[in-house]
């Protein structure tokens, strides 16, 4: 504290605060404390042989994966549980992760299994108790009950420019109590881990069998390669009724259900991979004029049944505030993302139309189709977390099927 202002608290305090320091003296005060450094119970090990120690916390054990960066300052239960996370360790740039706890409304996918979300959460502050009246559990507890391995305590910063000059590396995050790692065998099994290039994970977070939510307006059928719950419930909000069908699902077990649209639904992994089975399938919906909606992982795949090509992003785009330019509006939407691989835009057919870029780096975040009932974004309109600025796409897509069937 400058000596003045301390001068003006003691004349109107009294010897409540006194002078410690001699005139003239700003530097502050330096307080003797000894302190007993923490024991090292947490790594992250990346592929170059770069490791951040810190404290473990959550589930104890090693789990390999992409790290990647997200920027969102709240909605980390949301991410967490994001299946598009699959095979993923996040990293979390704001500073303080955990202070709301978590609660039973803000799961993107209920089921306990980890391997169905990120494998590991990075966070900067230690994890603190609790404060929000929703809270129903601390966030270590819930990592150690979905598995779920975080590290705190690094300088995520760093580790945040390290991921953006050199993109994303593999890692594996790993948590013992008693601080015994074998480091050479970390380093080697981030290593020898084939990464998300060629990896077809849909398969892993899909819905074994179909089941319904109820609605009184069109009836669209969803192709699960790992969909969020905020868009199943974005769908019901706009009035649709809603079958949930498993990613390997054939063009007749679609139309079995008769739908008045489909919806490619988000997931993790490389969508070439995804492609091998799920690309027929899109071809033969467009072909038979079923109105299509892609989003995230659906939009990468409609684009490759469409003849374009996806490639995979450097730093990926992972976060709630997001700018993307809506080109027949005009207007800019700030949006949810979170994907590491995109659609190459020059590699699109003249059949296909951008409708929306993200105004970061260029790169595309939506296309239609000129000749077919069909649209797609790479963003996430249904948030969670994130602005709702995207919410009326899916008004436009019911528009779309509503105006498909006065055509037909």
């Amino acid at each position: 504290m400058p000596l003045a202002v301390c001068q003006e608290f003691k004349r109107l305090l009294g010897p409540a605060c006194p002078d410690t320091r001699a005139a003239g003296d700003d530097v502050p005060l330096k307080l003797s404390q000894e302190t007993t450094p923490q024991t090292v119970t947490g790594l992250l090990v990346l592929e170059d042989g770069t490791i951040f120690e810190g404290q473990g916390f959550g589930a104890v054990g090693e789990a390999v994966g992409e790290v990647c960066f997200n920027t969102a300052m709240t909605g980390y239960q949301e991410i967490l549980t994001d299946p598009s996370y699959a095979a993923q360790i996040v990293t979390f740039t704001f500073p303080h992760i955990g202070n709301v706890g978590v609660n039973d409304d803000d799961l993107e996918n209920a089921a306990p299994n980890a391997a169905i979300a990120a494998r590991g959460a990075i966070v900067r502050a230690d994890v603190t108790s609790p404060s929000n009246h929703r809270a129903r559990l601390d966030l270590e507890a819930w990592l150690k009950r979905r598995g779920i391995i975080g590290l705190a305590g690094i300088d995520t910063r760093a580790l945040t420019v390290r991921i953006r000059e050199q993109g994303m590396p593999k890692g594996v995050i790993a948590h013992s109590p008693n601080g015994r790692f074998e480091r050479d065998w970390l380093i080697e099994r981030a290593q020898k881990w084939d990464g998300l290039v060629g990896m077809d994970l849909a398969k892993e977070v899909t819905t074994d069998r179909p089941f319904v939510l109820s609605g009184t307006g069109p009836h669209v059928v969803l192709i699960d390669y790992g969909v969020k719950r905020n868009i199943l419930n974005r769908l019901q909000a706009e009035g649709c009724k809603v079958t949930v069908v498993p990613a390997q699902s054939s063009f007749g077990d679609i139309m079995s259900h008769q739908p008045d649209g489909v919806v490619l639904g988000n997931g993790p992994g490389d969508p070439a991979a995804t492609a091998e089975y799920a690309v027929p399938v899109i071809r033969e919906l467009i072909d038979a004029k079923i109105p299509l909606f892609g989003i995230c992982l659906g939009h990468q795949l409609m684009a490759l049944a469409l003849g374009g090509k996806t490639k995979k992003m450097e730093q990926g785009h992972h976060g709630a505030n997001h700018p993307v330019k809506d080109h027949e509006s005009g207007k800019v939407e700030i949006v949810s993302m979170n994907h590491g691989f995109t659609v190459d835009e020059d590699s699109l057919p003249d059949r296909v139309e951008s409708t929306y870029t993200s105004l970061f780096d260029g790169s595309n975040s939506g296309l239609r189709v000129k000749d077919a009932p069909a649209m797609a974004v790479q963003h996430h309109p249904e948030a969670s977390p994130g602005p709702e600025d995207s919410f009326p796409v899916f008004k436009r897509f019911v528009e779309l099927i509503r105006e498909h069937t006065k055509a037909a």
